[in-house]
């Protein structure tokens, strides 16, 4: 060994002598010879003049110099020894004890930190507190604030500080769980929103028919959210919300005087909006219908339904500035929930109408027979749904602490920016309602034409309104997910990020999208005769075929939304608004091609699969166009491989599937115990079917979304 071992010395043979103290020096008369080897090898220690604890790089990045002043020249203290050794032991250990309990510290501070701070106060935080308080939500000092402190020159002495109350404790969670529940909030209620939807438009069609009645009243209620959105929607989504948001972060009441201007600028320009709808709605209604315009029975049913739904225009629109407001404020489920109590409201509506009539099917009213007293009915039922779903924000608002208070001093405010920001939203809009206003004059007049029920706008709107569910609640749900990720790589300028995105979005939706889609050319049929069975079999059969034909467009109707996506990514909505008017003019000169050739009574399901074809044009323009933009490769050998793997496997599904449909169809009749019957067995011999077929070819999609579901499962 280097160094000889010393740890026996002064002790006798019995080792009675030992103790487990610390050495005792001896006396000056028996002070031993110095040992230079010993000496040399462990009482040298180049540290020791040296403060420990200013060795920590972070520490001293975050100590605050300014806070605490060193002292004056000449009044410092020379530092004493950073630890004082603990007096000698009374008595010895025992030596069976392995570990010995240490001695306590001393009652004053055992060492001296630099800028005179004292010992007993300051605070250390460990690696392992580091870690544990990673999630809390606390804002981390600035590192180098004392550099341009110490720059401002010579200031008054800072008062002694406060000992600052100890943080209470995080709860549980944190920032993510909040999103995590505001998000679960917001679904939940635009799921319920839906589904109670759908039950409204089932107790509609059950009270008024899918015939000339019928399309009296779908046109006059969907017209307000038509002129709604053509006049403030675009603009106040796209141009006033932002800035809301934005004077909510920066203004100094938070934004509550911008709110009220927002909010009294609008419910101005909605009354002015409402009072001239109201005194034109034989012309709107004529706009909307010339069919329904040139039946005097019909016009004047549809005249008084507009002016009974053109007020909820103000009511729209006032809810959206409420439910921005809320958002604004970190308040999600108000404007998600809202729309809830409008549907109840009209399904109650509704309910007392059949309750009184009966059912279209029993009653067989129409335009001719329908008496004033059920037009007023459903006419105050409809406005007071918007009324209750606006004026049920106002306790939400009132908890987020924003009170009302009109204000007209909008000049200079930056409210009249809305024309030359929201220009290309604006023109969107109108491509897109345009499209509509086409189809909705084809529609009726085709409708009126066949002298059928199920062959009229109704009929359409009704499947068009199933064919889009799957849409919003799977695609969306895909993309909620992927959006944020798209953002950011758009602002990053990653193109290689957002085509992975995007190629990921198509392809995980799609697993559930296509065999859905070939689920409605199977079995549209039992799926309408079983929903809408109060119609009679003949209107339901005929929703049923324009459903069926609906079916496939769901593929490019999917597609699109994701891929506009990426231009929303990139914050270019000029290529959104080319891509729309290309659409929306196919679907009008391929649904006017279907008005001229087709029959009547089947020229309504022809524009039901015109909408897909406008989808499937507008999906090839775009998708070069985002090829293009990210730098020629969007991944689109494994997408269009993903597809088409996927319905070569939904095509024997579809097969036996809508086989066994018809077949029990037949057998057990279009009542709506056929019906249900054929839609189960049907739909479990697809899917059973389809599931097979993608298994054998090795969807690798199919297998990450079974392995997930048994993940979830705990199989």
């Amino acid at each position: 060994m280097n160094a000889p071992y010393d740890g026996d010395r002064g002790q006798g043979t019995g080792g009675a002598g030992y103790s487990g103290g610390p050495p005792v020096p001896p006396g000056p008369e028996q002070q031993p010879a110095p040992d230079p080897y010993l000496q040399s090898a462990y009482d040298y220690d180049p540290y020791r003049a040296q403060d420990l604890s200013a060795q920590d790089p972070v520490n001293e990045a975050l100590y605050d110099r300014a806070a605490h002043p060193p002292p004056p020249p000449g009044t410092y203290q020379q530092p004493q020894p950073l630890y004082q050794q603990p007096p000698a032991a009374q008595y010895a250990p025992d030596p069976r004890i392995w570990a010995q309990t240490p001695p306590p510290e001393p009652a004053g501070p055992s060492r001296h930190l630099p800028y005179g701070d004292n010992a007993a106060t300051t605070q250390f935080v460990g690696v392992d507190d580091l870690v544990t308080q990673a999630s809390a939500d606390h804002d981390e000092p600035d590192a180098f604030a004392h550099l341009f402190r110490d720059q401002e020159g010579p200031a008054a002495s800072p008062a002694p500080a406060q000992p600052e109350p100890a943080p209470a404790p995080p709860k549980s969670g944190g920032r993510a769980s909040g999103l995590l529940k505001s998000s679960a909030v917001m679904a939940a209620g635009t799921l319920v929103s839906r589904l109670t939807g759908f039950v409204r438009s089932l107790v509609i069609t059950a009270a008024l028919g899918a015939a000339m009645l019928g399309d009296s009243f779908t046109i006059p209620y969907t017209l307000p959210t038509m002129i709604y959105i053509l006049t403030v929607g675009g603009g106040l989504n796209s141009v006033f919300v932002p800035q809301l948001v934005r004077s909510m972060k920066e203004d100094k009441d938070g934004g509550e005087a911008y709110a009220n201007r927002l909010l009294t600028l609008v419910m101005v320009a909605l009354g002015l909006i409402v009072a001239v709808a109201v005194f034109a709605a034989p012309w709107l209604i004529r706009l909307m219908s010339s069919t329904i315009a040139d039946e005097p029975a019909a016009n004047s049913v549809a005249v008084t339904f507009a002016r009974y739904c053109l007020p909820t225009i103000f009511f729209m629109g006032v809810h959206v500035v409420m439910g921005q407001i809320l958002n604004a404020r970190g308040k999600f489920g108000a404007m998600m929930w809202t729309p809830v109590l409008n549907n109840i409201v009209m399904i109650f509506t509704f309910g007392m109408f059949i309750w009184v009539y009966g059912t279209s099917h029993e009653s067989r009213m129409g335009v001719d027979t329908i008496p004033p007293d059920g037009v007023r009915l459903l006419g105050i039922g409809t406005l007071l749904g918007l009324v209750v779903q606006a004026l049920a924000m106002i306790p939400y608002l009132r908890e987020a602490g924003f009170r009302f208070r009109p204000r007209f001093d909008w000049k200079g405010h930056g409210l009249g920016k809305t024309v030359k920001l929201a220009k290309w939203t604006v023109l969107f809009v109108f491509a897109n309602q345009a499209g509509v206003l086409v189809v909705t004059q084809l529609a009726t007049a085709a409708g009126h034409a066949s002298g059928k029920d199920g062959a009229g706008f109704l009929a359409y709107s009704n499947a068009q309104l199933i064919w889009g569910m799957p849409q919003a609640i799977i695609t969306v749900s895909v993309m909620a997910a992927l959006l944020p990720r798209i953002s950011r790589a758009a602002h990053d300028n990653d193109p290689g990020a957002v085509r992975d995105d995007i190629s990921q979005g198509l392809r995980n939706s799609a697993v559930a999208i296509v065999p859905v889609a070939f689920a409605f050319l199977a079995l549209g049929v039992p799926m309408c005769t079983l929903l809408y069975a109060s119609t009679g079999p003949e209107a339901a059969r005929s929703m049923g075929f324009i459903l069926m034909a609906f079916g496939l467009g769901l593929i490019p109707y999917s597609v699109q939304y994701v891929v506009l996506r990426g231009f929303y990514a990139y914050e270019d909505t000029r290529t959104p608004f080319y891509n729309t008017v290309i659409v929306a003019v196919v679907n009008a000169a391929a649904s006017a091609l279907c008005y001229v050739v087709l029959p009547a009574r089947w020229a309504v399901v022809g524009m039901a699969a015109s909408y897909g074809l406008a989808y499937a044009v507008g999906v090839g323009i775009a998708w070069r166009r985002l090829r293009n933009r990210l730098g020629g490769d969007l991944d689109g050998a494994h997408v269009v491989r993903t597809y088409a793997r996927l319905c070569l496997a939904a095509l024997p599904a579809t097969v036996v599937g809508g086989a066994a449909g018809f077949g029990l169809l037949n057998v057990l009749g279009n009542g709506a115990l056929g019906s249900l019957v054929a839609l189960v067995c049907g739909g479990a011999l697809l899917l059973g079917v389809f599931f097979v077929a993608a298994k054998r070819m090795r969807i690798e999609e199919i297998n990450g979304m079974v392995g997930m579901v048994r993940g979830r499962l705990g199989r």
